[in-house]
């Protein structure tokens, strides 16, 4: 197979480049001055095809790769000067060709930039999409994929310069803010005209070159002319049979844009495991609402009390009903004014059966190993709101207002069978709510004074609900003496629990220019939050009656306020290649908690330093460093004292008496993107130590655990480090390849109790993750695209390896067909190869389109090897311990669909 793969791709490159020719040469004015990022090409005379471009680098030099005994049209231009044009025949020698450009502007520059594959304009990579596309492409992801230094991952994220895309708009509209997936789901590739990514990006006009925004990139889609001010998308309807059950899809989507208002409507229902969005990006979707704290040096975020209900991936489950249902709008009723929103529900019906054998602590049982089966049955509604005003009546004036808000009714029955605890039968049910509201306002005074008023408020509300039936509860003696147990019947416990958030967060901003290339900026803050936390163990006896635990030890009701007052300062300056915002805030924190009848506050003050660095090495290629020290804390839910169950087999108390943890972090990263050579490289170091950390403490008893919160002794500090890297490169305009690493080393310290007294417990793990790609896109022949992953896991108990080769086809044949497929292998095992397993999946499609035609066919088939499962490995940094599981999914299906384009 291995051979056949190589030998294909060999005969494939070879007939692309074969018969190949350079030209090489400067492009400069007309005194011999070097252009750099002028663009040059050529067309072909004959064929009327643009065969070769390219981008000067700092010396104006350029090369293009060409058929030989060719004549060819040399077209080049800079922004600034007249339009060059020229002729030119190969050979079959590589030939040298200079250009010198007129200073002078024409219309001529903007046609041949609107003709280029790749344009650079200051911190704006453009794409002519067309350009790397060979007629397989259906949706954003799939062109995405083709463009130089631009990466689409697994989970459909937009990935450029190793950063990932935060926005994605379409005609400067917000596509669904918050969230990139939708996006290149769903966005037809036929509509694309120009990609356009942003670095650097500020929405906010007035604060441009004052903040550093280098992790900012944005993402615009320009669409074609004949799709503005026209309803344009497509209606698809598809059938299968099944294993069980007979298989759909229907899945509409509507797109209409003008300069005035734009409306987007998705919807999909289908029972084939496709998932517009899944239960990790509900969870992480943010509506476009940034940390407006982020220079702030504290840290206090909100943990989620989440059951842990639907943390899947699309294919990890046996069964899996989707409803889903969006729609976006941009609306602008003056030039000043610009109205937007969005709506999102998504219902889900999920069977997921996971067979594990899990490790057990040292010292905590006789037995080595747990066995253990679960099947669960998951229902969910979730739905996501936004409604966003923005007006700016001036280059002075910017205000916006955004309310977001978050709803979702979740719930999962479960079976376990365990080999150390029998048979537990668990109920899960919450119906969390939040509501976001962000208010800004940004005013430039004139040219040396900028003000800046931002203010978040979140209001949020959980009641997970926690039920289990088990054999025997372990932590009977700790809910002693309400709890009663009956021998030789099983135990039913339940647990009832309800936390109420209220944070504000508010900042104003002075900036004053000292010089046209320094600045000064003054920060004064406010974070206050205010939660309750209350929680209620009973149990349910075998005669139905309900028995409460009424002990401190069972039950919570917390109130606990937190308070950060900090005042910042921070000078940022220009020197030549290099850019420093030196800063420091200066903090007073004031906290109280109250339960058991009494308060506990604490006040105090903290410095915390800051500094950034920037070396601009050459337009396209940075050096950049950040330090920073860091006042972590945490919310209600490790300070409440009364326990509160994790799961079945972990019990869990605050610690009213916790400090915060101070942080260190040092990060360094290197990026450099070469137009001359299309050559992308990425590389980044990051190193964090944490002191007084909020770590556990924990009693283990074979896969039972009492744990809980302490601050840890600073000699025994957390430490991660990570490296990653990548290189990417087109060359010969048909091929991209990458490599990349990721490497991360993190030591971790917890308490371990045993009968003898506590034992600091330092747990190491050291993962390595390693990457290769080479893809083709040639117009008329068949593309491969290979990749190859490596992974290796080592902590503290054992060694995981994972490989992972795949290999997708695409070709579009006869004007009309297309045929997709894609081929994943996976091989995992451990160190002692007591664990050893494989499984692969293919997937395969086959489309018919005539050309102008607005019908669509399609058979495709999922899983057509029809594997049972797929297996994962991860490691538990309390115990010290790793666990491997198998994920049965969905089976084989076959599905004919029909699609009508508007």
């Amino acid at each position: 197979m291995k051979k056949l793969i190589f030998s294909i791709t060999m005969a494939l490159s070879l007939s692309a480049i074969s018969q190949n020719v350079r030209i090489e040469g400067k492009v400069t004015d007309s005194i011999g001055n070097a252009l750099e990022m002028a663009n040059i090409m050529a067309v072909n005379k004959q064929t009327k095809n643009m065969d070769a471009y390219a981008i000067t680098n700092d010396k104006g030099a350029y090369y293009l790769t060409l058929k030989a005994n060719a004549t060819y049209t040399i077209k080049a231009s800079y922004m600034g000067f007249d339009t060059f044009e020229g002729e030119v025949t190969t050979t079959t020698e590589t030939t040298t060709y200079n250009v010198k450009l007129k200073q002078g502007v024409t219309l001529d520059d903007l046609e041949l930039v609107y003709e280029m594959p790749v344009t650079i304009k200051g911190d704006t990579i453009v794409y002519n999409a067309d350009s790397f596309t060979n007629g397989t492409e259906r949706k954003l992801e799939d062109v995405l994929k083709k463009l130089p230094g631009v990466e689409v991952n697994k989970d459909g994220e937009i990935q450029v310069e190793g950063k990932t895309v935060q926005k994605v708009m379409v005609e400067g509209k917000d596509f669904f803010d918050g969230d990139s997936k939708i996006a290149t789901k769903n966005i037809p590739a036929d509509a694309l005209d120009k990609i356009q990514v942003l670095r650097n990006y500020n929405e906010v006009s007035n604060l441009k070159g004052l903040e550093n925004n280098d992790d900012n990139i944005a993402l615009n889609i320009k669409l074609k002319e004949g799709k503005k001010n026209f309803w344009f998308g497509d209606i698809t309807a598809g059938v299968g049979a099944g294993h069980k059950e007979d298989r759909f899809i229907v899945n509409p989507k509507l797109f209409y844009y003008n300069p005035k208002y734009s409306i987007n409507v998705i919807g999909n229902l289908n029972n084939i495991g496709e998932l517009p969005l899944t239960m990790r990006d509900y969870f992480k979707f943010t509506g476009g609402f940034r940390n407006m704290m982020r220079k702030g040096g504290s840290s206090f975020n909100i943990s989620s009390n989440d059951l842990g209900i639907l943390g899947l991936r699309n294919n990890q489950a046996e069964n899996i009903d989707t409803k889903f249902g969006a729609a976006n709008f941009s609306y602008n009723p003056s030039k000043a004014w610009t109205l937007s929103g969005f709506g999102i529900f998504l219902g889900n019906k999920t069977n997921v059966v996971t067979n594990s054998v899990n490790d057990l602590p040292k010292g905590a049982s006789t037995n080595t190993k747990e066995i253990r089966s679960d099947v669960s049955e998951q229902h969910s509604n979730l739905g996501i709101f936004k409604l966003s005003s923005s007006y700016i009546p001036s280059a002075k004036v910017h205000f916006d207002y955004d309310v977001f808000t978050k709803f979702s009714n979740q719930k999962e029955n479960q079976i376990v069978n365990s080999s150390e605890a029998g048979s537990i039968f668990t109920n899960k049910n919450q119906q969390p709510f939040s509501i976001n509201q962000n208010l800004n306002y940004y005013y430039t005074l004139n040219d040396k004074n900028v003000f800046a008023f931002e203010t978040q408020h979140l209001y949020q509300e959980e009641d997970p609900f926690y039920n289990a039936n088990l054999q025997t509860l372990p932590f009977a003696p700790i809910l002693q003496p309400d709890y009663v147990s009956a021998a030789g019947q099983r135990d039913d416990i339940t647990q009832e629990k309800f936390v109420k958030t209220n944070k504000l967060d508010a900042k104003f901003d002075y900036y004053y220019m000292v010089t046209p290339k320094s600045n000064i900026n003054v920060t004064l803050g406010n974070t206050y939050s205010q939660q309750n936390f209350n929680s209620h163990i009973f149990q349910i006896l075998n005669n139905g009656t309900k028995n409460d635990i009424n002990s401190a030890e069972a039950n919570n009701d917390v109130n606990y306020s937190f308070n950060d007052t900090f005042l910042g300062l921070h000078y940022k300056i220009l020197l030549g290649k290099f850019t420093l915002n030196p800063g420091f805030s200066v903090h007073n924190y004031a906290t109280k908690d109250e339960q058991l009848a009494t308060e506990n506050t604490q006040n105090f003050n903290r410095f915390l330093p800051d500094f950034y660095a920037k070396w601009q090495l050459k337009k396209s290629e940075s050096l950049t460093y950040d330090f920073a020290i860091t006042n972590n804390f945490t919310d209600i839910v490790k300070l409440a004292q009364g326990y509160v169950f994790s799961n079945y087999s972990s019990l869990f108390a605050g610690n009213r008496y916790l400090e915060n943890a101070l942080a260190q972090s040092h990060s360094l990263r290197y990026f450099k993107y070469s137009m001359f050579n299309f050559e992308n490289i990425f590389a980044a170091l990051n190193y964090t130590k944490q002191v007084e950390a909020i770590k556990n403490r924990a009693f283990l008893t074979g896969i039972n655990q009492v744990s809980t919160a302490v601050n840890i002794n600073s000699d025994f500090a957390d430490e991660t480090f990570t490296a990653m890297g990548n290189y990417g490169r087109s060359f010969a305009r048909y091929y991209k390849a990458s490599g990349g690493l990721n490497l991360n080393w993190s030591k971790f310290n917890n308490i371990r109790v045993y009968n003898t007294g506590d034992e600091i417990q330092t747990t190491k793990s050291f993962t390595q993750s390693y990457n290769i790609s080479f893809s083709t896109n040639f117009k008329e022949l068949p593309n491969l695209s290979l990749k190859y992953a490596y992974t290796i896991n080592d902590n503290s108990s054992d060694i995981f390896y994972t490989d992972n080769p795949s290999i997708e086809l695409e070709y579009y044949f006869l004007d009309a067909f297309s045929f997709v497929s894609e081929y994943s292998f996976y091989h995992n095992q451990n160190k002692a190869k007591t664990i050893d397993t494989e499984y692969d999946f293919l997937s395969a499609s086959l489309l018919y389109q005539k050309k102008d035609s607005k019908w669509e066919w399609k058979l495709a088939g999922t899983n057509l090897l029809n594997t049972k499962a797929l297996n994962t490995n991860s490691f538990n940094q309390l115990g010290g311990t790793s666990s491997f599981s198998s994920y049965i999914v969905q089976p084989r299906y076959l599905i004919l669909s029909l699609k009508y384009n508007l």
